[in-house]
């Protein structure tokens, strides 16, 4: 008969304890997420612009971001769709040249404003 190990954590009860861990891992990721997020920026705009852009998203492009990661890391299917539509975004945007440059500018200033007035 094989011994059974113990699953450790803070709590005697493993059920706290997933509650527990997904708290935190949910915590890191978006930390992590910000961080990625604004260093990205930071590469064209200075730190200041960079949180702003950051802290000035709309809560439907939130929602609609976390959707589409919850559909590309559910199945296979969704990744081949989620991808292929960034793929074809992409392919768009660098058809249309300086349009869709200076769109995503004007559209990163917008969220620079929004981000003013959140602080």
């Amino acid at each position: 008969m094989a011994k059974r190990r113990r699953l450790p954590g803070i709590s005697p009860n493993p059920m706290t304890n997933l509650i527990i861990t997904d708290i935190v891992l949910r915590g890191v990721g978006r930390i992590t997420r910000r961080v990625a997020e604004k260093q990205l920026l930071k590469v064209r705009y200075n730190d200041n612009a960079a949180d702003k852009v950051v802290k000035g998203r709309s809560l439907p492009r939130m929602l609609s971001s976390a959707v589409l990661a919850r559909v590309a890391t559910s199945s296979v299917p969704g990744a081949l769709a989620v991808g292929g539509g960034l793929v074809a975004k992409t392919i768009f945007d660098r058809a249309r040249g300086g349009d869709a440059k200076r769109e995503g500018r004007k559209q990163v200033r917008k969220q620079i404003r929004e981000g003013r007035s959140k602080s």
